[in-house]
């Protein structure tokens, strides 16, 4: 399955079938994520997860927050594809890399303030400190690769090529697993195994797919992409790509900060809080992969359809994708409800850790369905390009989740920091639904 052949009616199937490939691709995303967290957890102390946990979720926060380089992409690639204006979308995605690659460099560059940062902000044993400090002095230098990545993911997918996109994300999933493995089990290299597997895994993809990419170009649009500097650094397509791109960075970053908050509302309860909610969490980011496989694609069809001014092929895919999207939250509730403690006990051995999470279920169970929502909306709104209004829509929901998280969790404790992440899921549908009919003045 490449593309897709676009037609005026969006149906459901279409929609199912492109979204196809994108769930393996996005089940081997977390994939990635339990098999780190299960290594450290059947560690014979605790302190290897926890440490895995805080400085993982610290880095994803960095490294998502420049997730504009994938959705900015998928939005200037799939509306260039709709107007048939190829050397823009090939020297769209040449640009991407080279501002990619900027950032990774300074990632690197600004690593002695990313480790003093976190030794600020968490409270924790100087053994966990030193596992933390371990663990980002290897991945952080895989920062340029990663965000590469990015890029390449969403070109594939603004072209709706879902395939080619999710086989990227499947093999850099399959490498890091397998190299993890590797260095923790056979090695006994423990947390730095697991960074030093995420690095190579990393470098081994962008190069093959960058390879394959050129020739891609060439052989589709029959372009041969070359630098050229005045086009690349046009200063009206800089301006509009920033324009785009710094509003998806701001919303972005709310975002990974909200997720990045768990972790430090967990901290104050305690450490095995921070243990228990990095478990818990990996479920969540299962289902969230999974609804968005269907924002992924209807990115480029949303893209598509702006592009080609048809609004029935618009409006028929905003109301499929998200019918389909809350049926799939609905199922995986129900997988959850069936086999969460099962998924719990292979992630750790460790009883309390094991008992704790038992308590906090079944508000993984009941996360789904309702934030297929926002995951959804999210894809529409990336697709349209409509950046400012996701940038808005998340401030105003980040900022209430923050002021509630601090009562709830004085009245509640962990269950405070549950139901307040619930509430940023309604409060992002909610905010983003408020905003919708600026797109539709695109058709006018």
């Amino acid at each position: 399955m490449t593309s897709m052949r676009i037609t005026v009616n969006i149906s459901k199937w279409q929609i199912f079938r492109l979204s196809i490939p994108i769930f393996f691709s996005n089940l081997a995303i977390p994939l990635v994520g339990l098999v780190d967290t299960g290594l450290m957890g059947h560690l014979d102390n605790e302190k290897y997860l926890i440490a895995a946990s805080i400085s993982t979720t610290f880095l994803t926060v960095i490294f998502w927050s420049f997730g504009f380089l994938r959705m900015g992409t998928v939005g200037l690639i799939s509306q260039a594809l709709g107007k048939a204006d190829y050397r823009e979308l090939v020297y769209t995605i040449l640009r991407n890399i080279i501002i990619a690659f900027f950032i990774g460099f300074l990632i690197i560059v600004f690593k002695p303030l990313l480790i003093q940062f976190l030794g600020y902000i968490f409270e924790t044993s100087i053994q966990t400190k030193e596992l933390i400090r371990n663990y980002i002095s290897i991945r952080v230098f895989s920062a340029p690769a990663e965000l590469i990545i990015y890029v390449l993911v969403g070109f594939y997918l603004g072209l709706q090529r879902t395939f080619i996109s999710s086989l990227l994300i499947i093999i850099l999933s399959l490498l890091n697993i397998f190299l993890s493995i590797y260095f923790v089990r056979e090695l006994n290299l423990d947390i730095k195994g697991v960074a030093l597997g995420t690095l190579i895994a990393a470098y081994l993809t962008v190069t093959f797919f960058l390879i394959y990419t050129y020739f891609f170009i060439i052989k589709k649009f029959k372009i041969i992409p070359r630098f050229n500097s005045k086009i690349i650094f046009n200063h009206k397509k800089l301006i509009k790509l920033f324009s785009i791109n710094f509003d998806i960075f701001l919303r972005t970053i709310l975002l990974t900060f909200s997720f990045f908050w768990i972790t430090y509302l967990s901290s104050i309860l305690g450490e095995e809080y921070v243990a228990i909610n990095s478990i818990l969490i990996q479920l969540v980011i299962i289902s969230s992969f999974f609804l968005d496989a269907y924002a992924f694609s209807t990115e480029g069809i949303i893209g598509y359809s702006i592009g080609k001014k048809s609004e029935k092929m618009f409006l028929s895919c905003v109301r499929n994708s998200i019918i389909l999207s809350f049926i799939t939250g609905l199922i995986i509730s129900l997988i959850f409800l069936l086999s969460a403690k099962e998924i719990i006990n292979l992630i750790t051995d460790i009883e309390f850790l094991r008992y704790l999470s038992y308590k906090y279920i079944m508000w993984v169970i009941i996360i789904p369905p309702i934030a297929s929502f926002c995951y959804q909306l999210d894809g529409i709104f990336i697709g349209a390009t409509q950046t400012k209004e996701m940038r808005n829509s998340m401030l105003v929901a980040v900022i209430i989740y923050i002021t509630l998280s601090l009562f709830l969790i004085k009245q509640i404790q962990n269950y405070g920091i549950w139901f307040a992440l619930i509430i940023l899921m309604i409060l992002r549908a909610t905010t983003l639904h408020f905003y919708f009919p600026k797109i539709l003045k695109k058709f006018r």
